[in-house]
């Protein structure tokens, strides 16, 4: 072989080798990578629930949120109404725990996780999340046998302002 054809062979080699790395790079950071992050995981919602470590009702919400494929972080706080008031959730909105997402939205009380789900898949505008104030019979982790008292869910403008999102009528339609 002459030393220019084994040279124009080695840079050919070399270039095409090169190109290789670079698509398969360009590859890695496509449709799968987001920001750097899998979109795998950027699908898994996750929540931090803030929560009263005695409270029985507040696990069997957050059995319910995990069974609808939300992960729970759960904390408790000294002071879970000062946790509640800073997240912008009034006194009237209250229940016995409250939940945040990794973009800061509140779900307070017994929600439904589907609702949670469409409240982040289309945020309204100025929105701070959702409420179930008080606890109702029969909403998740409040059932008690067939029992159940339809209630609001009320959506939370940053303004301190409410409206109606959803009323659920049934139990059957909280999930």
């Amino acid at each position: 072989m002459t030393p220019f054809l084994y040279t124009t062979i080695s840079k050919s080699l070399i270039k095409a080798v090169l190109m290789l790395v670079a698509a398969f790079a360009l590859a890695a950071c496509s449709d799968d990578t987001v920001y750097g992050q899998n979109a795998a995981t950027e699908t898994t919602l996750k929540l931090d629930v803030y929560k009263s470590p005695t409270c029985g009702c507040c696990q069997f919400w957050i059995d319910h949120a995990e069974e609808a494929g939300i992960e729970s972080s759960i904390h408790h706080p000294e002071d879970l109404t000062l946790v509640k008031l800073q997240r912008g959730i009034d006194f009237q909105y209250h229940s016995c725990h409250t939940s945040v997402s990794q973009d800061g939205y509140v779900f307070e009380g017994h929600m439904p996780a589907k609702l949670i789900k469409q409240f982040l898949a289309e945020i309204p505008a100025n929105a701070i999340g959702l409420a179930v104030p008080g606890m109702p019979v029969g909403s998740p982790g409040m059932e008690v046998g067939s029992q159940f008292a339809p209630y609001d869910v009320v959506l939370l403008h940053k303004d301190g302002s409410s409206s109606l999102y959803h009323r659920v009528e049934t139990a059957a339609e909280q999930y």
